[in-house]
């Protein structure tokens, strides 16, 4: 007897598994909604993984299906560890599963491993798919991309998708998205551009990926392309599509194009949203930044806890204290639990109003656990308003250089406060712990955009075709900037070298020479803009003012807080960044 039962509830799932159990197994349409009746308890939204995963245990003789079925739901699960088990016990089987693990079983395994970050055994399953005969799926390949992306290994994602013969839309998108995510923008833009070429066309979440390495490397006629293109098949109106735009247009300093494509959005989520309260913040135009939070929550639109952190970075940026903790404290209306990046945003903005003791009371005070960025912060308020006493006590109190020993965050700017108050001595021992821990220094770069290509500079880099011109460049605005006063801040040099030293190393910082190359290769009075993947140095931001004036040049330079814009020998942050 066939059963006529629709599901769309675990109550009535239970009702057929009843059914499915009275009619016996000899019954032909057993088996038929005995699976039914798992598909929907393992992968309905409405279903229960628990009773699912009953089902399996107490079946016989249970199929292929069965187990990827139970494998793939449990990858989408809060928990993935369960799914890399229950592909080893069906691989472990004595009774071997039929027909066994398949291209259906192992891109899930895959999927699993990718969100626990577990490379070890991602390759294992790797050796596992060349044995079965299965690196010619373009599925499974698929996969293997994502995941050896997802465990931060893009260069052996390169080499899977180097060696497909077949390759889809999904297959180029995977490696261009993973390239983003490994912090390698420029060559995901060159594979979209490599992909194009080929003619394969991109969809959605193709023109997102490639849309956020644009936002990453500040490559704005890169990003105008994929607008065009947007705009040429009519995905204006596709929500991730428009808040991508949006996100990209900000990030490369075109804030004005930004509020365009908001506009033009029909159907504005949280998202979009956001990306609009996030760009107005970052831009310092924080009054803005907030009546669009004002409008947002009028259009009935719930902010989650990423547009709160776009709230209370507008109120950092502007320096509102009291905004800023009542914002705060507004989150339990929306019933979102403040979290460590919230709690920052407020120490942040009590540092750079240089109320040291009032940030750390709040972080003393936080009902949640501090964390090494939360110490750090107050660490940098320390250096830039000289109190090494704090900063020494914050080092034994907290045990902060073993809050995280794989960063060389803390080091660096205890060092730095040492230095700043010229204890070379005690410098030198933190230089010396970093050795020992075999901790390295991130180096600064700063990538400018011209012509369609991304450039990219280190403090003192002379790898680039035309670093000669870009030096003499260099040389020039010094000797120009001097004249109108311009002292070099030797200070921030925290090296015990001699001061001519000091002044030729502030000199060949790379946002000097993304903005000296920016000044050859473009026009007068084009708009120069410069991202930057650390904060600026006061020396910079001086010597930048100064640029903008006497060459009549915007410079926008996003730094890894926010945007300066300069403008006629002013900046937009106010001098508080």
């Amino acid at each position: 007897m066939a059963f006529a039962m629709e599901i769309s509830t675990m109550g009535q799932a239970m009702q057929l598994h009843a059914r499915v159990l009275k009619s016996g197994p000899e019954d032909q349409t057993h088996a038929q909604n005995l699976s039914k009746l798992f598909t929907f308890s393992a992968l309905s939204p409405s279903g229960d993984l628990t009773y699912a995963r009953h089902i399996l245990t107490n079946l016989q003789t249970p199929n292929s299906y069965y187990y990827n079925t139970m494998i793939r739901a449990y990858s989408d699960s809060p928990d993935p560890n369960r799914s890399l088990s229950l592909f080893l016990s069906m691989h472990c089987r004595e009774e071997p599963v039929v027909p066994g693990p398949d291209k259906f079983t192992y891109p899930f395994v895959l999927k699993a491993c990718s969100k626990l970050r577990h490379a070890q055994l991602g390759k294992q399953i790797h050796g596992l798919i060349l044995k079965s005969g299965l690196m010619s799926d373009r599925y499974v390949n698929n996969a293997l991309i994502h995941m050896y992306s997802g465990c931060a290994d893009s260069g052996l994602a390169l080499k899977v998708f180097d060696e497909m013969c077949d390759r889809d839309v999904v297959s180029w998108t995977s490696m261009i998205d993973g390239f983003v995510d490994n912090d390698r923008p420029i060559e995901a833009i060159g594979l979209f551009e490599q992909m194009m070429d080929n003619g394969v066309d991109p969809n959605e979440a193709t023109l997102v990926s490639v849309l956020r390495a644009c936002a990453d490397t500040g490559a704005l006629s890169i990003g105008q392309k994929v607008h065009n293109f947007v705009k040429e098949r009519n995905l204006s109106k596709k929500a991730n599509v428009g808040t991508a735009l949006i996100d990209m247009y900000a990030k490369c300093g075109f804030i004005e194009s930004a509020k365009k494509v908001f506009n033009e959005t029909m159907d504005k989520d949280v998202y979009a949203w956001t990306a609009m309260v996030s760009g107005l913040a970052s831009h310092g135009l924080s009054e803005e930044a907030m009546e669009h939070f004002e409008q947002m929550k009028s259009c009935n639109v719930k902010p989650d806890e990423r547009t709160m952190t776009a709230v209370l970075s507008a109120c950092r940026n502007a320096g509102w204290i009291g905004k800023g903790l009542y914002h705060l404290r507004s989150m339990k209306k929306y019933k979102l639990r403040p979290t460590i990046q919230h709690y920052g945003c407020i120490v942040d903005t009590f540092v750079r109003a240089g109320q040291l003791e009032e940030a750390e009371q709040f972080i003393r005070k936080m009902p949640i656990d501090p964390d090494v960025v939360l110490w750090r912060t107050l660490l940098w308020g320390c250096k830039i308003h000289g109190d090494v006493e704090r900063s020494e006590r914050l080092v034994k109190d907290v045990e902060l250089l073993n809050m995280d020993s794989h960063d060389c965050g803390s080091y660096i700017l205890l060092g730095n406060v040492y230095a700043a108050s010229g204890n070379w001595k005690e410098k030198a021992k933190m230089r010396e712990l970093m050795n020992q821990r075999g901790l390295v220094k991130t180096p600064g770069s700063s990538r400018i955009e011209i012509d369609g290509l991304v450039h990219e500079f280190t403090a003192g880099d002379s790898r680039h075709v035309e670093a000669e011109n870009i030096y003499a460049k260099l040389d020039e605005m010094e000797q120009n900037v001097r004249r109108e006063g311009y002292d070099p801040k030797i200070s921030e040099v925290l090296l015990e070298i001699d001061d001519d030293e000091k002044a030729s190393q502030l000199l060949n910082h790379s946002e000097k020479l993304a903005v000296s190359f920016g000044l050859i290769k473009t026009n007068p009075g084009t708009v120069i803009r410069v991202v930057k993947n650390l904060r600026s140095c006061e020396d910079c931001h001086s010597f930048m003012k100064l640029i903008s004036k006497l060459y009549q040049r915007e410079i926008i330079i996003r730094d890894r807080i926010r945007y300066h814009h300069f403008r006629g020998g002013e900046c937009s942050c106010g001098d508080r960044w």
